[in-house]
């Protein structure tokens, strides 16, 4: 699995902009926390989507700025870990915590 690194909102905002001609996910990811390592590891073994669909994996102590900003667009309370699957600039599914399971995400697609 190839993730696409968010490091800025910019950045956030061009990948937004495009979630209306491809959907994406957005991992937030906690490196300090050993539920979010678990949940990216399974993340990324149980990954089985279309390859439209663009993985973006989002360092949460380098740049909580961009976290927030995400949080306040697609209006999805900020937790971590978190997947989120973006398409036409809204938030179709989130998930939290254990309950992050990229199976789920494909009813939504």
């Amino acid at each position: 699995m190839d993730w696409m690194t968010l490091e800025s909102i910019e950045g956030w905002n061009e990948a937004l902009d495009r979630s209306g001609k491809m959907p994406l996910v957005v991992f937030k990811h906690s490196t300090r926390c050993s539920v979010s390592r678990m949940a990216l590891k399974l993340t990324e073994q149980r990954w089985d989507l279309p390859s439209d669909v663009q993985p973006f994996l989002l360092d949460l102590l380098n740049f909580r700025e961009v976290s927030q900003a995400i949080a306040t667009d697609l209006r999805v309370e900020h937790q971590s870990p978190q997947l989120i699957l973006v398409s036409g600039g809204k938030a179709l599914y989130h998930a939290n915590h254990s309950a992050i399971d990229p199976e789920e995400l494909k009813a939504y697609l």
